[in-house]
């Protein structure tokens, strides 16, 4: 409807959105790979469609119409990525790059017949949260595996999906979604952090431990 860039932008400042309560132009340049000032001509034409707020002092906004497009385009994605690695055997480490190409060019009906083929899945390879086909997605904010204290339980809920390598290693990790851990302990000084993953004894580094977000409990529901 508006073209795979403006699709694209919308999604960015949306995921950006999420993590953060002000979305800079400086932060969509970097989610997109482009110059500051290819985004602040981007956001005028969001602006002119509607479908962005924008004011130095709170950030991008989405529009509701924008919002809408937005978890449209993420409702594609992640359908597609589960698609590919549930009824195509793609590993999850690839799912990512092949979802981008197909999210802008998917019709309604494959949509649909994805969806009830999958079950009318709730989250993606990754643990990301699908939205629903009106516009609803879980907006639990899970803490990060750092934040866990020595002894303490949770399972895995959300991995990061952007770089397939990183998610190649956390696969011999076994750090897949729903996956119960234990943080055994903590070398000091920025050292690595000495889990339980499933039972198997692991170690990983504090920025690794930052990006995977849990849910701390007993690990085991």
């Amino acid at each position: 409807m508006f073209g795979a860039a403006v699709e694209d932008y919308l999604k960015s400042i949306y995921e950006l959105s999420v993590r953060s309560e002000r979305v800079t132009p400086s932060a969509v340049a970097q989610a997109q790979g482009v110059s500051v000032a290819a985004v602040t001509k981007m956001v005028r034409r969001l602006r002119e469609l509607r479908l962005v707020r924008y004011e130095r002092s709170t950030g991008i906004e989405l529009t509701p119409a924008g919002r809408r497009v937005a978890l449209e385009m993420i409702r594609h994605h992640r359908l597609i990525e589960l698609y590919l690695k549930e009824a195509l055997g793609y590993t999850w480490d690839c799912v990512d790059e092949e979802a981008e190409k197909l999210e802008h060019v998917i019709s309604e009906e494959l949509e649909e017949r994805i969806d009830r083929m999958l079950g009318h899945p709730t989250h993606d390879p990754h643990g990301a949260p699908i939205p629903t086909k009106d516009g609803k997605i879980d907006t639990t904010r899970h803490p990060a595996l750092i934040d866990l204290e020595p002894g303490q339980k949770a399972r895995v809920r959300q991995v990061p999906d952007g770089d397939p390598a990183r998610l190649r290693y956390l696969g011999t990790l076994g750090l897949y979604p729903d996956t119960p851990i234990e943080l055994v302990g903590r070398d000091p000084f920025g050292g690595p952090l000495h889990l339980l993953v499933d039972g198997e004894s692991r170690s990983i580094g504090e920025d690794l431990a930052r990006s995977i977000l849990v849910s701390p409990g007993d690990g085991t529901g």
